[in-house]
């Protein structure tokens, strides 16, 4: 617990876990007056030229004086935030209000003068940067908008801060001193900038993890069979290429089967990386500091027994973080399946897998263990129903995901050269919105492939998940928007990632399909049509078929212009041999590689021998010289133990450059290959479309000024506000969009007066919540010609439903006939802003056929969103009805997510029905809600997530 300083409360949301350019972590958090002794001892171990470039003089001590200023702080006008590791100060920042005249001033001053000191032997590690992201975050929050450094020019390492934040600066010199001033507005340059860090510093963060050059394994016992022994033995099978170290209190021992082995971590003489821990929950915290002590760099909790064992186990896992944090560690885990990096300068195997997978370039991530176990064995096998097996880059199992989760692994995949795709299994998504952010950026250079367990359950006890009311349909079509290639199970994710590994993507849907069963053919093109491709007319080529037959077959369509994909189809002969399976396979692989920009899949029906045959020769996983071929058998990946490094086969892992062999993935059903190969034509037109996202326009007759005043006003009455009718109308008036008038009628007499006003004719409808929008239960009059009609619809409505009050009739002007549709906006506590739209009543209602874009949302993103609802064809002139307006439909929902994206504060905006006419429209409802504006930390400062 911080003491406050002198005016206000400690800002403990100030406080924040932060990764640093190297990896590491470190905590920023206030500096309050019980600092003074940390302070102290953090500027004796900095270096007099460090002392002097803060200063501009030589300043050996801080005076009592000095350390009062800098520990007291009144968290609005003077403000001082440090960087700690292991609870001692690294680094500091502060910023002074100050006013025109450079003097120390309260608000309505907007200016602030900011300086740093950073501790030499953590200089490079990219403190700076950070805190800085940080104290602008603290300035804006307090309603300062500028910030004024002075700098000696000697001290470029500060000025290069300064310079690569991005925000809009000015420079000048003068009486020997570089002064800089920026606003902190966020800029797009700030915010590429700070998303740059953060990618660079939470992929080496990952890599540290990934790629240790050195591994103690805390709790590897004398005998196998437990945790940390087998931990320990599948580290020495695979071939680590490190330094490898058992740790246990009980080992008397200085080896365990040629491994050095000590009682404790700080034993050991050389620096450790990373250490797993398989030791009882209860003796975590003791490891954890020894490690923190010695060095240690990250940490893979193996060890059962926290937040999935209940409340208890919970706030054990946040303490876990809590103290590994302090130290700087990350941690993949608790109760975690384990790590794998095949790569032959690593061989890294520190999970409770017995077998190294094949080495190749899948990049696979589960959450679950249980899952992990099943995703390894059917990519590391050729049978199972998959063949033409690629192998894997790297693989994270990250149990609970307390610290590192799916959002780190994406980081370090984003810029791996040995990944070309990526799978996910996730049960939970900690912070959607960044992971949507880090998705979209991911799919646009490599596939990402993710499967959602528990879509229709709780998410496991050990996970920590915001709490989100958008269903499940929702969050995959926004994943589906960011490039995701969603699939719903496990097979279909091995079976898309096998294509996607070593098969160029389609340019387009069309599929040739050519096979020696008429059946299969016909069964392939049925299903390509399911999918939504447009297949040829299948080639049969009779069960008498040859290998050269399929050559020939394979070549000549390939070479076909009006196919982007073919699918070959191939059954069994009677008495077919291996030898006849291996002429197929090399007919097959010879052919593709005429046209190596099209993809090419096989269906095979119990036909094992071709499904070697075709990944034997292409297969990522490395092959043995003829020569020692018996020797390698025995010892290849998969029969047995791994071979170490000097019996490896010298033959280099595939990569993905133009002379790859191509690899044909092979399937034992027609589905599941056009399936997958579905999935890769959707993907490429993602790819396409994205390399040119459209733009937000920028429409002159907003007021955004105006609607932010107005918002200030309404929300000082009080937060969670729905707007009155009149309020939401002039709201949505200053963004462009005009809610056609409705006047209450709680009388005939006033409903008369209201359609005189409005002018005839008018519709008669009732606002009560149980009837709203609900015109098929006959709580709405339309086309009201005069006011006998008026009147005689007005009782029929009491009569019928109840007393004016109950009812609450307004009357409206009638609008131009045209298809009801519904526009909505919400706020999403997890995902963020997200537009939503549909036909009004039972096909959004009933049968959940709504379209979601995140906002801001584009103008592409606009014209996909009318056309990709089923019911879509009724706004383009279905069966000779005229076609609406979608011009106009889609500039107002442009509007809409203007309006949101401008002003967080309006978390919820509902148009309905917006009645587009073949010409127009009208908006006939809307309901605004207004609320304090939300805290949006993926558009703020770097941090780690709270535990």
């Amino acid at each position: 617990m911080q003491t406050s300083s002198d005016r206000h409360e400690y800002p403990s949301h100030w406080e924040a876990d932060v990764v640093l350019r190297d990896g590491g972590t470190a905590r920023i958090r206030p500096i309050t007056v019980d600092d003074a002794e940390r302070l102290v001892s953090f500027y004796e171990q900095v270096s007099d030229e460090s002392k002097y470039y803060r200063f501009f003089a030589p300043y050996p001590r801080l005076s009592a004086k000095d350390v009062h200023r800098f520990t007291h702080h009144d968290f609005v006008d003077r403000v001082g935030l440090a960087a700690t590791v292991g609870g001692e100060f690294i680094a500091t920042v502060r910023y002074d209000r100050i006013n025109a005249d450079g003097r120390p001033a309260s608000a309505p001053a907007d200016e602030a003068e900011v300086a740093f000191l950073v501790q030499d032997a953590h200089q490079g590690r990219g403190v700076a940067s950070a805190l800085l992201e940080h104290i602008a975050a603290v300035a804006r929050e307090r309603d300062i908008r500028r910030f004024a450094a002075e700098v000696l020019p000697a001290n470029t390492k500060m000025i290069k801060v300064f310079t690569d934040a991005g925000y809009q600066q000015k420079r000048h010199f003068e009486d020997g001193v570089v002064r800089l001033e920026f606003d902190l507005e966020p800029t797009d340059r700030s915010l590429a900038v700070q998303r740059a860090r953060e990618q660079r510093a939470e992929a080496r963060s990952v890599q540290r993890l990934l790629a240790p050059g050195s591994v103690a394994v805390i709790g590897a016992g004398r005998t196998s069979g437990g945790v940390g022994r087998s931990v320990l033995d599948n580290l020495r099978a695979a071939g680590f290429t490190g330094r490898l170290y058992a740790v246990n209190k009980a080992l008397q021992e200085k080896e365990l089967d040629g491994v050095p082995a000590h009682r404790s971590v700080r034993d050991i003489a050389e620096p450790v990386d990373l250490a797993v821990v398989a030791v009882p929950a209860p003796y975590v915290p003791e490891v954890v500091a020894e490690c923190g002590e010695h060095g240690v760099q990250g940490l893979v909790v193996v060890s059962a027994g926290y937040a999935e064992s209940g409340t208890a186990g919970r706030e054990r896992q946040r303490a876990l973080v809590r103290q590994a944090r302090t130290y700087g560690m990350r941690i993949i885990g608790p109760n975690a399946f384990g790590v794998i990096n095949t790569s032959p300068e690593v061989l890294l195997n520190a999970s409770l897998a017995p077998e190294m997978p094949r080495p190749g370039r899948i990049g696979l991530f589960a959450q679950s263990g249980a899952i992990g176990i099943a995703l390894l064995s059917r990519l590391h096998r050729r049978g199972g129903g998959v063949t033409g097996v690629t192998g894997v880059s790297t693989f994270v199992s990250s149990g609970n995901r307390a610290d590192v989760s799916g959002n780190d692994v994406l980081q370090y995949w984003y810029d791996d050269p040995d990944t070309d795709v990526a799978l996910m299994y996730l049960e939970s998504i900690g912070n959607p919105r960044k992971f949507t952010r880090l998705a979209r950026r991911t799919a646009a250079a490599k596939p990402l492939v993710v499967v959602q367990g528990a879509r229709h359950a709780a998410a496991p006890q050990g996970h920590a998940v915001r709490a989100t009311r958008l269903p499940h349909a929702t969050v995959s079509a926004l994943l589906r928007q960011a490039g995701v290639i969603r699939v719903d199970t496990i097979t279909e994710l091995v079976d898309a990632g096998l294509l996607l590994a070593r098969q160029p993507l389609p340019a387009g849907p069309r599929v040739a399909i050519l096979g020696n069963s008429e059946s299969l053919g016909l069964l392939t093109f049925d299903v390509c049509l399911a999918e939504g491709l447009r297949p040829l007319p299948p080639l049969d080529l009779t069960t008498a078929a040859s290998a050269e037959d399929f050559h020939r077959a394979l070549t000549k369509a390939l070479a076909d212009d009006r196919c982007d994909a073919v699918v070959v189809t191939a059954i069994p002969a009677v008495g077919e041999t291996s030898a006849q399976d291996a002429a197929l396979a090399k007919a097959l692989r010879s052919a593709s590689a005429s046209a190596p920009a099209k993809p090419v899949l096989v269906v095979h029906v119990e036909l094992g021998g071709l499904a070697e045959a075709l990944s034997a020769a292409a297969s990522t996983a490395p092959q043995a010289a003829a020569s020692t071929a018996p020797q390698a058998a025995s010892t290849a990946p998969g029969a047995g133990q791994t071979p170490r490094p000097a019996e490896r086969p010298a033959t280099a892992v595939s990569g993905p450059s133009e002379a790859s062999p191509r690899l044909i993935p092979a399937y034992p059903a027609a589905e599941r290959a056009v399936r997958a190969l579905g999935e890769a034509v959707k993907y490429a037109q993602w790819r396409r479309e994205v390399a040119d996202p459209g733009k937000v326009p920028d429409y002159e007759d907003i007021d955004e000024k105006g609607a932010a005043e107005q918002i200030d006003e309404l929300l000082s009455r009080g937060s969670g506000l729905t707007l009155a009718p009149e309020d939401a109308c002039v709201l949505l008036g200053r963004y462009g969009i005009d809610v056609h008038r409705a006047l209450p009628a709680p009388t005939p007499d006033e409903a008369a007066a209201a359609a005189r006003a409005l002018g005839y004719p008018v519709a008669l409808k009732t606002t009560a919540p149980h009837l709203r929008h609900r015109a098929d239960l006959g709580g709405v009059r339309l086309d009201l010609t005069d006011e006998a009609q008026l009147r005689r619809a007005y009782t029929e409505l009491t009569d019928l439903f109840g007393t004016p009050e109950v009812l609450r009739p307004v009357v409206q002007g009638m609008a131009p006939r045209g298809v009801d549709t519904v526009v909505r906006a919400v706020i999403d506590p997890a995902a963020g802003a997200v537009l939503s739209f549909g036909l009004a009543g039972a096909a959004s209602e009933l049968l959940g056929d709504t379209a979601h874009r995140l906002v801001p949302v584009t103008d592409r993103d606009a014209s996909s969103l009318v056309r990709s609802i089923r019911t879509a064809p009724l706004l383009f002139g279905w069966r000779g009805s005229a076609p609406v307006d979608t011009v106009a439909l889609e500039e107002l929902m442009l509007r809409v997510s203007r309006l949101v994206d401008d002003h967080p504060e309006v978390v919820a905006v509902s148009l309905e029905p917006v009645v587009v006419a073949p010409r127009g429209l009208s908006v006939l409802g809307a309901t605004v809600r207004l609320a304090r504006a939300p805290v949006r930390d993926d558009l703020g400062p770097r941090t780690l997530p709270v535990v």
